[in-house]
């Protein structure tokens, strides 16, 4: 007798548990979603666009919205408040700046490298050769502001070849000066080779010796406070894969 009652009870309380819950689909969980802003160092335009794309097809479920600037104007929007979920610096100072000012957290690795390049009009009607060349009388120079990473890069190597060169203006970012070259607003600046190589034919390059040049790095980080952080470090570890990292050198960066 004592055996049904015991096979009562179970089911009794089999019972109680109700039905058993579905298990969820795979993966579900890590799901990325939602609106994705992406601040960025100007001379990452290119290549962002192509790394959004890519990202987006790969998580249908995000939208990627860039916004491109020089890093310290990028800097500035985050701290008045701008929604941002990842910051890519153009420099490591400025990305201390942001640490130090409490606008991202986590850790804040380097994801490409890039180098300084002089840019010209198309066919260099100035005959520039070298950076010695930028302060001739008759080139009409113009750089970065001293703020802006390219500016203290380009101060960097003029330094390091011995040059004074005074420019006529001072941008707010790398593109502001390929745009005044291409436009023939300026014969010359100093920018990275990635923004020669993506003005395409109206511009050309002048190399700059090892010795004289400056290599870039490229930090990103996650924003603090972010709305997305989730979808955030799943965009900073594609950036580090290694399809992220062969999408960047097919724009001329140089590995992390």
């Amino acid at each position: 007798m004592r055996q049904p009652a015991l096979s009562l009870l179970a089911i009794l309380a089999l019972a109680a548990c109700g039905p058993a819950a579905a298990p969820s689909p795979p993966g579900s969980a890590d799901r990325l979603r939602g609106d994705l802003n992406v601040f960025a160092a100007a001379s990452l335009t290119d290549a962002f666009n192509a790394a959004g794309d890519a990202f987006q097809k790969a998580n249908p479920e995000v939208k990627v919205i860039l916004d491109f600037a020089g890093t310290p104007t990028l800097l500035a929007q985050i701290q008045l408040g701008a929604a941002a979920d990842v910051l890519a610096s153009a420099d490591q100072p400025n990305m201390q700046k942001a640490l130090d000012r409490g606008l991202v957290t986590g850790t804040t690795p380097i994801f490409a490298r890039n180098r300084l390049e002089i840019v010209v009009a198309a066919g260099n009607p100035r005959h520039v050769t070298g950076l010695a060349d930028l302060a001739r009388q008759d080139v009409l120079y113009i750089a970065e502001a001293p703020s802006v990473p390219a500016g203290k890069y380009a101060a960097q190597a003029l330094a390091a070849a011995g040059v004074k060169a005074n420019p006529k203006s001072l941008e707010t970012d790398v593109k502001s000066v390929v745009s005044k070259v291409q436009l023939g607003e300026a014969d010359a600046g100093i920018v990275y080779v990635t923004d020669v190589r993506a003005a395409g034919p109206k511009v050309t390059g002048v190399a700059i010796p090892d010795a004289q040049n400056v290599v870039a790095s490229y930090p990103v980080a996650v924003v603090k406070g972010s709305p997305n952080a989730t979808a955030a470090g799943g965009f900073i570890d594609y950036l580090l894969s290694r399809g992220g990292q062969a999408l960047l050198e097919s724009f001329g960066f140089a590995p992390a």
